[in-house]
């Protein structure tokens, strides 16, 4: 009788764990078809698609070559015309304070130097605005699109015939059509390239320098042939050029603004003006560290002729200085291009750092300087570190913000450097005004760009701690999920057969 219920026990036990194992699976059928009916519904719409765009950055690739040449090619010709153009200006000033008075005329002087100062500001200025519609739009549709209203803007400065009108057309419109041009080149580069991005980066900015160098020459011979009109409209043969460059700007990459949950063409606004790249600490110290730095780094640039004429006298060769910033600004960016590739993660601010001591420096050095010949060599350092800042500006920024987040990220420093770029010079040619020589200025000039740089050596210690903490709770994340695996499994598994133990008979 007792091993009859024995038995009868034990058979009991054995059906508990047939039936449980239905019961287990038609509970997660239950779940299964209430988490579809949530994706149907759009609740989980959000998280589905994020996981989706981890499992895109997983698996992508970068081509690291292929059509990734010829846009590099494109991009390297945006930087060339744009800042070439820019960086020109200077000869175009001369015609045009013939065209509309007398290059003696100091008002006259004031007032055209404006439309210089106006041009490079806006593509600066403009920049955040350009980052969001590279966001929405995409690389290819802004870049061509700017390029567009650069050529507009260029065609329409040609009929000009006073001052006024000037400020919008080339001041105004022709910059911000160079804005939305530039700033895609720089973007669309990650689409193509992650190994060789240093390299890149410098090749695509030696665009500038070598049209800064050869361009004088060329305006020169326009100008003395054709005049100031139809020079301006050869200049805007560079810019439909430039229109058909954009058209090679094919994204790799998915878009990252857009409405998951409607799937409207009107994206959120807070897709529209991303704040994750203001949760990086490491993004905020570099996107306030560079300006700060830049308060003192383009005095020399725009001071050095003067400082030159009234130090050496005015039959000095001073173009020749220019040259030597140009030339080895070039080589810099290939050379510091190549080296940012071999230096890890957001190690490369250290090259960055050590430009803005080397410049700061130079700068000080300027008015110790009483032969020309020291100030060549002066020069020399200057523009090889001046292509060292530029050329790792985009990889830094992909190391901090990633890809997704990059456009926005370029946008937002490149804005803020607005500021210091239109503020610093001013302040060195009112003190040498008062002072009477640029001696100060420049021994002021020297010391921001070190204060910056120093600020900058905080974010490589800020990104290694931020990653040990991010690995610290993976881990401890990892363990509670292991945990609670264990934790289900024993009261699933383990209770069923504990009751059905075949020791029970005896």
């Amino acid at each position: 009788m007792t091993e009859g219920t024995n038995m009868t026990e034990s058979d009991a036990a054995g059906k508990d764990v047939v039936d449980a194992v239905p019961a287990r699976e038609k509970r997660q059928e239950e779940e299964a078809e209430a988490e579809e009916e949530k994706k149907e519904n759009g609740e989980s719409k959000g998280a589905e698609v994020a996981a989706q765009g981890a499992d895109e950055d997983a698996e992508f690739v970068h081509p690291e070559g292929g059509w990734g040449w010829l846009v590099m090619l494109s991009a390297m010709w945006c930087n060339g015309s744009v800042f070439g153009i820019q960086n020109a200006f200077g000869i175009l000033f001369l015609s045009l304070l013939r065209e509309f008075g007398s290059e003696h005329d100091q008002d006259l002087r004031f007032k055209t130097a404006w439309v210089g100062s106006l041009s490079m500001g806006m593509i600066f200025f403009c920049s955040p605005i350009v980052s969001v519609f590279t966001d929405i739009l995409g690389c290819r549709v802004t870049a061509v699109g700017g390029a567009a209203v650069g050529l507009v803007g260029l065609l329409a400065s040609s009929f000009v015939k006073s001052l006024g009108p000037m400020y919008f057309t080339y001041g105004i419109v022709f910059a911000c059509g160079c804005s939305f041009a530039y700033q895609p080149s720089l973007v669309i580069l990650g689409h193509y390239f992650k190994k060789r991005l240093g390299l890149v980066n410098g090749i695509v900015t030696a665009g500038s320098s070598i049209f800064t160098v050869t361009l004088p020459f060329l305006l020169s011979g326009l100008l003395e042939k054709v005049g100031l009109q139809n020079t301006m409209r050869v200049l805007s043969l560079l810019m439909f050029v430039l229109m058909l460059a954009g058209f090679t700007y094919k994204p790799l990459l998915p878009s990252k603004v857009r409405n998951t949950r409607t799937g409207s063409c009107c994206p959120p606004l807070s897709q529209i003006f991303n704040i994750n790249i203001w949760k990086s600490v490491g993004y905020r110290i570099w996107a306030f560290g560079i300006p700060a730095a830049l308060y003192g780094y383009f005095v020399p640039y725009v001071h050095l002729m003067k400082h030159v004429e009234e130090r050496f006298g005015v039959d000095a060769n001073k173009e020749v200085l220019l040259m030597c910033i140009g030339i080895t600004s070039g080589v810099g960016r290939l050379i510091f291009g190549r080296v940012a590739d071999y230096v890890h993660g957001v190690n490369k601010v250290y090259l960055q750092v050590s430009s803005f001591l080397v410049i700061g420096l130079m700068s000080m050095m300027i008015p110790l300087c009483n032969i020309f010949g020291g100030l060549i060599a002066v020069c020399l350092l200057m523009g090889l570190f001046d292509g060292c800042f530029i050329c790792i500006m985009a990889p830094i920024a992909f190391e901090l913000v990633g890809a997704k987040d990059v456009s926005q990220a370029i946008g937002f420093l490149l804005g803020l450097m607005s500021v210091p770029m239109t503020v610093g010079p001013p302040i060195a040619g009112f003190l040498r005004d008062r002072l009477g020589s640029y001696d100060v200025a420049f021994y002021l000039a020297g010391i921001p760009p070190i204060i910056g740089g120093a600020v900058l050596c905080l974010i490589p210690w800020v990104e290694a701690r931020r990653k040990r903490r991010e690995k610290e709770e993976e881990l401890k994340k990892g363990q509670d999920i292991t945990q609670k695996m264990l934790n289900y499994e024993a009261a699933q598994g383990d209770v069923p057969y504990k009751t059905g133990d075949p020791e029970s008979v005896l």
